[in-house]
């Protein structure tokens, strides 16, 4: 039987994916990358946003019409926007025969088994499961990097997000299987493992009634092949001195970290639901910067939050200016329907929160670029990503860079190079948000 599968939203979305896909091979599915040649598909979808929401929906659309006109046999959705709508998937698309919540995905072989026979049903677990490493993943980025899943859900309940709600509350994957899972990664020849959670930081708390993310690393770096961490997702005000000095002395953790602040208004960040104000923001970054001198710096931002006024979006600006941010994207707030902020009064016209947004962006995109230039003249160990098709042009990642949300270093080598090999670069210019460089020979 032939497999096809669709993955959407984020890097943990991605995990389940890619345990679903490990589960489906052992059991002898063949993944096929033409959707018209498929007997099964799977849409393991995402709702974060409208846009998400649409996105996925457009997907389930485009895959259902392949029962008239393909080999199609099965249609199974999973994912945020099955667990959420599994009333209305059933109701207003038919040729779905199966629909599996986010803690249900090892039942992905029975919902397929069941599905094909024509027994197909709701997959719909409790949602606070005991999270589970996934260690029979198959790996979909390429080989050389992959993504850690340390915890399920999340207790923040910011009053714009849906996620508690669709993923539950916060579940640490137990440390050993863990560490199981990344020396199995790494035996297969991963180099970079990147930690996701929708919070990295409280990594423990439940399990072990302490922050454990710092102990974590630790053994991640003792992995022998493991080359670089990557730690995404870490709410400011869970960063300890403990976790910042790991960072500082393991030199495999990369000096990079993604902190998502959302504000920079104290009273926007209270109507958020979130645990720091401004000040609170200062003197963490200020830390980081002290401790980890060559620290790059990634944060998400929401514009057009309820109640945010011009004075408010000023403060804002005035912040994005002063911390010059490494990296940095912006969302439009979007309404999530049974959340708090979705009912608040003083909702902000698309007009504005867009206008808001592209005027962030141009301010980052100067600070990017100072930041790019500032980096002429330094000489960077890189992960080769690629090769520019008919050129001795290699594409690379920094330590700065995050796969698919983050710029690229370009240089030229006589030697020939594979994805995942690392050699180090002088960077000689810029372009835009990427780097230019020559490689240097050793």
């Amino acid at each position: 039987m032939k497999l096809f599968f669709v993955s959407l939203g984020c890097d943990k979305n991605l995990v389940d994916s890619e345990v679903m896909l490990g589960n489906l091979s052992e059991k002898g599915y063949s993944i096929t990358d033409d959707e018209t040649d498929a007997d099964v598909i799977v849409v393991n979808t995402c709702c974060f946003i409208n846009d998400a929401k649409e996105e996925s929906i457009e997907t389930i659309l485009e895959m259902a019409k392949l029962k008239q006109v393909g080999n199609l046999k099965a249609l199974l959705v999973t994912g945020c926007l099955a667990q959420r709508y599994q009333d209305e998937i059933k109701k207003e698309i038919p040729e779905v025969d199966a629909i599996l919540g986010t803690s249900a995905i090892d039942m992905i072989v029975q919902a397929v088994e069941d599905a094909l026979s024509g027994n197909g049903h709701d997959y719909i677990n409790a949602l606070n499961l005991p999270a589970h490493s996934g260690t029979k993943r198959m790996v979909t980025t390429g080989g050389h990097f992959a993504y850690l899943k340390i915890a399920e859900g999340c207790d923040k309940h910011c009053s714009y997000c849906i996620i508690p709600k669709i993923r539950g509350n916060y579940r640490s994957v137990a440390m050993e299987e863990l560490i199981a899972e990344a020396q199995k990664l790494v035996s297969d020849g991963v180099k970079e493992l990147i930690l996701v959670a929708q919070e990295t930081t409280l990594y423990g708390m439940d399990l072990y009634k302490e922050k454990k993310l710092p102990e974590l690393l630790e053994k991640l770096c003792d992995i022998e092949d493991l080359k670089w961490i990557r730690i995404l997702y870490c709410y400011p005000e869970e960063i300890t001195p403990e976790l910042v000095a790991v960072i500082k002395n393991e030199e495999k953790i990369c000096h990079y970290l993604d902190v998502p602040i959302q504000h920079a208004s104290d009273k926007i960040l209270k109507r958020m639901g979130r645990r720091t104000n401004r000040e609170q923001l200062i003197q963490k970054i200020a830390l980081l910067r002290t401790e980890v001198p060559d620290i790059c710096l990634r944060t998400t931002l929401i514009t057009g939050f309820p109640g945010e006024t011009q004075e408010d979006h000023e403060i804002l600006m005035d912040f994005v200016n002063e911390m010059e941010f490494d990296r940095l994207g912006v969302f439009t707030y979007s309404p999530e329907e049974n959340t708090p902020a979705a009912e608040m009064e003083d909702q902000i016209d698309d007009e504005i929160k867009i206008a808001r947004q592209s005027e962030i962006m141009e301010l980052q995109q100067e600070i990017a670029f100072e930041n790019a230039d500032k980096m002429i003249g330094r000489t960077l160990e890189v992960m080769v990503e690629g090769k520019v098709a008919d050129e001795d042009v290699y594409i690379a990642r920094t330590y700065k860079d995050a796969p698919n949300v983050d710029g690229f270093l370009f240089f030229e080598s006589e030697y020939s190079l594979m994805s995942g090999d690392f050699c180090k670069v002088r960077v000689t210019g810029t372009n835009e948000y990427d780097l230019l460089g020559e490689m240097i020979q050793e």
